[in-house]
């Protein structure tokens, strides 16, 4: 046990140490960073076909013998003569990716996406969105779909591809689609609102404590996790929710009027094939099956715009991962486990 106070004692000197020299240099950098442009970042753009030539080459490389190879990297370059001479203009693809968590973080990166294709994308090009999320906020899945709704009002066909999820706010994004791609067991749906929060009144008053609530506003403050809810309070909250669920179906039917949005809109979620039947989605297949028959009749361009994180940022990060490594040794060496 002596051992363990020791060497406790010693971790505890050396995490105070560090965090000491992490809070110095935060602060430094909050000095730097004074008056400088907030944000900034850069987009880094990969075309696609190459990686899938890649691929191919590679396969090819090995399963041929050399005879083989040799006369089809003849045919190949043959080919590749004959388009220089005579270059034909292939349509563009633009592909970006969006991995939605609750508050919709990716749409700052989005935006600035958006930005730059719709600077250069006309009706005959195609963007192509591999969208991945489970939903969240109301208000931040609004603002992502009303980004892409800018593509659809500039002309330019999207395509929603989704491999695994896009429910409740994620659907609310790929129902801009012009087409929706599905995995056949990718979750499709939940068109519906959802609130929930503890009340702890009553245990409050079993210990003597009140709580008090000043609103200014009949419904400034419906329902609360400390105070006494009403039943009228409950009442206006659902109303809420209600109005919030009926304009997500509107703007669910507005993108896609086939549905018919009252058997749809219950908060259920179906698999790809499932929703494929309800219209939800218009074909099923994976990304990677949509992509690699695309760059065979067009370029296509990957997109993703890499925020530039201030050194503020960056030594908070590292501050952050300092003390929870420490934490886990401390915590590993007291409990005899391995990590």
């Amino acid at each position: 046990m002596e051992f363990l106070a020791e060497y406790a004692s010693f971790l505890a000197k050396t995490a105070t140490l560090v965090i000491a020299i992490l809070i110095v240099l935060s602060a430094i950098a909050g000095l730097r960073g004074k008056g400088r442009r907030k944000g900034g970042g850069q987009l880094q753009v990969n075309k696609l076909n190459e990686f899938y030539k890649d691929l191919r080459e590679r396969l090819e490389s090995s399963l041929l013998d050399k005879a083989q190879l040799k006369a089809l990297r003849k045919q190949q370059a043959k080919a590749e003569k004959q388009q220089k001479k005579k270059p034909e203009e292939k349509p563009r693809v633009f592909v970006l990716d969006f991995d939605g968590d609750i508050k919709a973080s990716a749409t700052e990166s989005l935006r600035h996406e958006i930005s730059a294709v719709l600077s250069l994308a006309t009706a005959q090009d195609e963007v192509v969105l591999r969208l991945e999320s489970g939903g969240g906020m109301v208000h931040s899945y609004g603002l992502a779909a009303s980004q892409l709704a800018r593509i659809r009002q500039a002309g330019v066909p999207l395509t929603v591809c989704i491999d695994k999820v896009a429910a409740s706010g994620g659907y609310m994004m790929a129902c801009i689609g012009d087409k929706i791609v599905s995995a056949p067991f990718a979750i499709l749906g939940s068109i519906g609102v959802v609130a929930q929060l503890p009340n702890v009144n009553r245990l409050l008053k079993k210990h003597d404590v009140d709580f008090e609530v000043f609103t200014a506003g009949e419904y400034k403050r419906t329902v609360t996790v400390f105070g006494e809810n009403t039943e009228k309070g409950r009442e206006k909250f659902q109303e809420d929710l209600d109005v919030t669920h009926q304009l997500f179906k509107d703007f669910v039917s507005r993108y896609r009027p086939q549905l018919h949005i009252d058997d749809v809109a219950t908060g259920e979620v179906w698999l790809g094939v499932a929703a494929l039947n309800k219209q939800l989605v218009d074909q099923l297949m994976t990304s990677d099956e949509y992509l690699s028959q695309r760059a065979r009749e067009a370029n296509l361009y990957h997109l993703h715009f890499a925020e530039r994180k201030s050194l503020q940022e960056r030594v908070g990060l590292a501050a952050s991962g300092s003390i929870e490594h420490l934490a886990i040794k401390l915590w590993s060496r007291l409990s005899g486990r391995l990590w």
